[in-house]
């Protein structure tokens, strides 16, 4: 909801600020760094993929609506954007340096990032974490995640090196992600798949006094961790503490009421992505967008190039050696300016001296 012109700035400066994705270190989804939990920032993705599925989106996005202006539009640097496409793409598979790869992955290749629509890449992705990652509970996070473990210690922030390899085999699953990939299998018109996952979330579901809820994580008991790792799969595995508090995560409630809509088709798919990101880009619904900096799908482009000489006495030099120019003069009313004074225009955009905003 936007009220005021430095409202606007500020959405134009958090743009700004994501464009920048593609080469800021962050701590992840899971907020843990690298998967060393040694307080250290990598570049993830997971993340870039959001910050490029948020910048198309806002991209002309006018913050007043119909009766905005020029002033009131979200401005996209494509050149910022196709560098987060790039790095993206790079990555892919990986998460990380660190990470083989991360569940993260799902919810930036799938609902509700979308990012990534290059087939081979998409399943290569999505075929390797359920390679390392699917359980009979859930999903692993990554490999080696300590988080939430009864191994952890509680009182460390950090870890010690190589301490990740006491969490090797025994790793925390999280049911939320059969939820993700429920979601996607029916994005994906996968009815095989959607109800495969429909049948998993099921049998994990846990009655409570407050009512059914899904679990946060599954986690090897401290008696069984031994067996489960010379044996990875053959032990039971208890939920999350909170269900027995008659409690909830939430994150995870709302996850699976979303898949449950969708699976029971009480929900569309057109509903829950008005703006249709689950599509092509070129697939997408055209929208009028006066202000818009560049095109929200790929196309073949021909790239022309017109020589404009300085003088008429250049154009002259030009011509004896066979090379047509024109001269800015002839082809008034267009200008011919300079890049820096295009810097001088963006340097405007989201400027704010009340909030102080460059």
């Amino acid at each position: 909801i936007i009220f005021s012109p430095h409202e606007v700035n500020f959405i134009q400066g958090l743009v700004f600020y994501i464009e920048r994705a593609y080469r800021t270190p962050d701590y992840g989804m899971f907020e843990r760094g690298t998967k060393y939990n040694n307080n250290e920032c990598e570049l993830n993705a997971s993340s870039i993929g959001m910050a490029k599925a948020a910048l198309e989106s806002m991209n002309g996005f006018n913050l007043y609506g119909d009766d905005g202006c020029s002033w009131s539009v979200v401005y996209v640097d494509i050149d910022a954007h196709n560098r987060n496409r790039t790095t993206l793409e790079t990555l892919l598979p990986r998460e990380s340096s660190s990470k083989n790869t991360s569940v993260s992955l799902l919810a930036t290749i799938g609902f509700p990032a979308f990012a990534v629509h290059d087939s081979g890449i998409v399943n290569k992705t999505i075929n390797k974490c359920l390679r390392r990652l699917k359980g009979n509970y859930g999903f692993k996070r990554f490999l080696r995640d300590g988080a939430n473990h009864i191994l952890e210690d509680k009182a460390k922030q950090f870890y010690e090196a190589s301490e990740v390899k006491n969490f090797e085999g025994v790793e925390n699953e999280y049911p939320i992600f059969y939820c993700f990939m429920l979601i996607n299998s029916v994005f994906s018109n996968n009815l095989e798949d959607a109800k495969k996952y429909y049948e998993s979330i099921f049998r994990l579901l846990k009655n409570t006094s407050k009512g059914t809820v899904l679990p946060y994580y599954y986690y090897v008991p401290s008696e069984a961790i031994e067996f489960e790792r010379s044996n990875p799969g053959s032990q039971e595995k208890l939920p999350s503490p909170e269900i027995g508090k008659n409690s909830s995560h939430l994150w995870t409630q709302a996850v699976w009421f979303i898949s449950q809509l969708l699976a029971d088709k009480v929900l569309l798919i057109q509903e829950l992505d008005p703006i249709r990101r689950y599509l092509q880009p070129s697939e997408r619904p055209r929208q009028s967008k006066r202000y818009s900096t560049f095109k929200g799908f790929y196309s073949d482009l021909t790239v022309h190039i017109c020589c404009i000489a300085e003088s008429v006495r250049l154009q002259q030099m030009l011509a004896n050696y066979g090379i047509q120019s024109q001269t800015p003069h002839q082809i008034e009313p267009i200008e011919i300016w300079p890049p820096s004074e295009l810097v001088k225009v963006y340097k405007h955009l989201g400027l704010n001296t009340k909030l102080k905003l460059t």
